[in-house]
């Protein structure tokens, strides 16, 4: 199998799950609208956002570590198997040790005045979900594609499962969503554990110093990368409670979920992407395997982008309760700036390849403090969709610095004339749908039409080229 269909096949199994999963939370989206109210959304989202701004911290960013060295940690089969034990090994005693500290200065959030309650289910929602994250990217790393796949899915059945039971059943409101994915989380990985027997790769006296400081040293500044998303999440909730209250960040919270489709293309092919970015590209050929996979996902990402921008409206009406239909006035300056976040992710395989984590922070920080900055400029003038201009704005520099950047270590073409096309396409569609022009059905029809011929081609030619080519 060539590198070009390894990738799709890895894709195709990763979307499998994904799909199945994700299908199933859209589907009982309407229910859980209905059950929460505006407040108690806001409430709920925000304890998240505030349980991912702490995910990295708790355990020093150590699960992209993790994941980036198992993936080659060495060769020969013999000491491939050794080396996996030993990062693995030395991966989780970072993890243990972390999250013990975190757990012993949890108690200084109640100095703060915080509800006791809320304070501790967050703290079990951030080391479930660690601990959640560091199994299964190991899984992953190990190239068992079907089995991470399968766990996705059993993990979005049984927070559905206790989201039933909490919500629904019991009425349990914001405490029973969030306990509903922290004991999902844990759930499935006890699942993964027994599965693939992974205390065979655990021992504690197999960890190395030298190990433990390589993987210091390309984990802890991703926390600061995490964290500044994590961050920017926050405070654009915060700063559209602050100048438009609790009921519109409500509503503002729900018009993610619409554009969280193009988050979930990116995550699928990603997660097949950094497996083939590592293990099927040498020196001599990165830079044409770069190039012409970036432009295959430029071309899908701006396609699904359009169709979501097109049918706004309705796929709003269809997903969210009526009381949440306002959500639809953000949700296309939101796709368009998911876009970007799709094709900045892209860029930050470059430096997963090469293990270089400080430009990853540098880049993430110029991105996220321009959005808080453009947040708190435009609120005041322009309510919430101010906040998603901002949010737009960022992503777009976010891709341009890194675009620029990430040539430094992969030399590759990101197709600037093609970029600049579908940029200007998606954007006619979203300045149309937002201000509701004249006869704005047909044209968005029209812009819709004009991206798919434009990109279908290089799409078709990509297909082409994955099933003709031989061995590499």
């Amino acid at each position: 199998m060539n590198r070009y269909k390894r990738l799709l096949s890895n894709t195709a199994v990763f979307a499998a799950g994904q799909f199945l999963s994700k299908a199933m939370v859209y589907l009982l989206m309407p229910l859980y609208t209905a059950v929460l109210a505006r407040e108690e959304s806001s409430t709920a989202d925000l304890i998240q956002q505030i349980g991912n701004f702490f995910m990295p911290v708790a355990c020093l960013g150590i699960c992209e570590g993790i994941l980036r060295f198992a993936m080659d940690p060495g060769s020969g089969e013999a000491d491939e198997k050794a080396s996996r034990k030993r990062i693995f090994s030395s991966s989780m005693n970072i993890f243990f040790a972390s999250t013990a500290v975190f757990l012993l200065l949890s108690p200084l959030a109640l100095l703060f005045g915080r509800d006791p309650g809320y304070v501790w289910l967050t703290v079990g929602f951030v080391i479930a979900a660690n601990l959640q994250m560091a199994v299964s990217y190991y899984v992953r790393s190990l190239g068992h594609t079907t089995v991470y796949a399968t766990q996705g899915i059993i993990n979005t059945a049984l927070t559905i499962v206790f989201n039933v039971i909490f919500l629904v059943i019991l009425g349990w409101g914001v405490t029973g969503f969030i306990l509903a994915i922290t004991l999902a989380n844990a759930a499935v990985t006890v699942i993964l554990v027994f599965w693939l027997k992974l205390w065979r790769d655990y021992d504690p006296r197999s960890a190395e110093s030298g190990t433990v400081k390589a993987l210091l040293k390309y984990s802890i500044p991703m926390i600061p990368t995490t964290v500044m998303w994590s961050l920017t999440n926050i405070t654009d909730k915060l700063i559209v409670r602050w100048r438009c209250g609790d009921a519109v960040n409500g509503i503002f919270v729900y018009s993610y979920k619409i554009p969280t489709v193009l988050t979930l293309l990116t995550t699928i092919f990603i997660q097949a992407w950094q497996l083939s970015s590592v293990k099927d590209a040498d020196e001599s050929t990165r830079g044409g395997f770069f190039t012409g996979v970036f432009a295959s996902f430029n071309g899908v990402i701006f396609m699904a982008a359009s169709f979501l921008t097109a049918f706004t409206k309705p796929l709003t009406r269809l997903l969210l309760n009526e009381s949440y239909y306002g959500a639809w006035e953000f949700i296309p300056v939101l796709i368009l700036a998911t876009a970007y976040s799709a094709l900045s992710t892209f860029m930050s395989t470059v430096y997963m390849v090469r293990k270089k984590s400080l430009p990853a922070f540098f880049t993430a920080f110029s991105g996220a403090a321009a959005n808080i900055l453009l947040s708190l400029a435009l609120a005041p003038s322009l309510g919430a969709q101010g906040v998603a201009v901002a949010t737009l704005a960022s992503y777009v520099l976010l891709f341009a610095i890194r675009a620029v950047t990430a040539k430094k270590y992969v030399g590759f073409s990101v197709g600037v004339p093609r970029l600049a096309v579908n940029s200007l396409l998606l954007g006619g569609q979203c300045a149309i749908m937002v201000t509701e022009a004249g006869h704005w059905m047909i044209w968005q029809g029209v812009f819709f039409a004009a991206v798919i011929a434009f990109n279908a081609p290089e799409i078709f030619a990509a297909v082409r080229k994955i099933f003709s080519r031989g061995s590499e």
